[in-house]
């Protein structure tokens, strides 16, 4: 792959995850810094926690552009799946973080001490969760955009904990790590303020802990869900029924005889047979199937379409779900 054929891949990658890894970057040098002045343990923990989310975020966003690359005569179903090898190589980096900072914790609640410049701490988390907040709204606003949602202002908040299955991986990985992070720079914050203002310096520690157990719920998470997607999984049933309304929207349908989707990444491979009405000749029955087909492949989230044909029997095969 040249240089130039790589660069115009990149463009075409996630930008939720581009943005949250440089974001977690910058957040993870300031807290390093932070953490390294003042000795405070949840403050390492929360640093360990960005600096995972950078290197997962890098991670996704190359693998997500990658994903992009077309199809080829060795590969003719695309690069979609990609994207999930590499989240799953984040996973494996969000559980090493994981096990460090429940290390810290368990090390800081044994011997606990007094964190110092406590000022400086609470300026960095306080800007943390106004940057890791900011992430965890354009992560939202992806979900909506992807999902197809006509949510605004605060409505995108149910909107996209309701549609967030529905988002492709790298959207999904950042929503979830940026909850995370957002609740566990504020679990920090308040971890580290008790313990200045209580005496109860363990508290620091057992902040540090809830932010390791949380890494490590995310990652068995997120990890399972990459680890379907790797294998294959089959389409969730609302992209199901939006392309069967697709396919019965045309006149000459009359039934779906059969109909299997793939989801590979963030596209979908859609191989099915449709019942048409009958009398129609073998030439116009083809003319119909390259018009569904076409229709089809005009949803960008489709990446490609293979379907037979068959005279209606006049038995009804599918069945919409309940929603419909």
């Amino acid at each position: 792959m040249s240089l130039v054929t790589f660069v115009a891949l990149l463009k075409k990658g996630n930008k939720s995850s581009g943005i949250a890894a440089l974001a977690n970057a910058i957040l993870a040098v300031i807290k390093g810094i932070a953490a390294f002045l003042s000795g405070s343990g949840t403050m390492f923990a929360t640093t360990l926690h960005s600096v995972a989310d950078s290197t997962n975020q890098a991670f996704v966003f190359i693998g997500s552009a990658l994903a992009e690359k077309a199809p080829t005569r060795r590969f003719p179903t695309g690069f979609g799946r990609v994207v999930n090898l590499f989240v799953l190589i984040a996973v494996v980096v969000i559980s090493i973080m994981s096990y460090e900072t429940v290390h810290k914790g368990l090390e800081l609640i044994q011997n606990p001490k007094k964190p110092d410049k406590i000022l400086l701490n609470v300026l960095i988390l306080l800007a943390a969760v106004g940057l890791d907040g900011a992430v965890l709204v354009k992560a939202m606003r992806e979900i909506v955009h992807e999902t197809r949602s006509n949510a605004k202002g605060l409505a995108i908040i149910p909107a996209a904990f309701k549609n967030v299955k529905l988002a492709s991986p790298p959207t999904r990985l950042v929503f979830y790590e940026d909850i995370i992070a957002t609740f566990g720079a504020a679990l920090a914050l308040l971890a580290i303020v008790l313990a200045n203002t209580t005496g109860l310096y363990f508290l620091d520690g057992v902040g540090t802990l809830l932010i390791g157990f949380m890494l490590f719920g995310i990652a068995i998470k997120i990890g399972y869900e990459n680890t379907v997607g790797l294998i294959g999984v089959a389409a969730p049933r609302v992209i199901e029924d939006r392309i069967a309304k697709t396919i019965f929207s045309d006149p000459d349908v009359d039934d779906i005889n059969k109909l299997r989707i793939i989801q590979e990444g963030r596209q979908y491979h859609v191989e099915g047979y449709i019942e048409l009405r009958r009398g129609l000749s073998l030439a116009v029955a083809d003319d119909i199937k390259f018009r569904i087909r076409d229709r089809l492949l005009a949803d960008p989230d489709i990446s490609d379409v293979t379907i037979g044909i068959l005279e209606t029997d006049g038995i009804t095969d599918w069945k919409p779900s309940p929603e419909e």
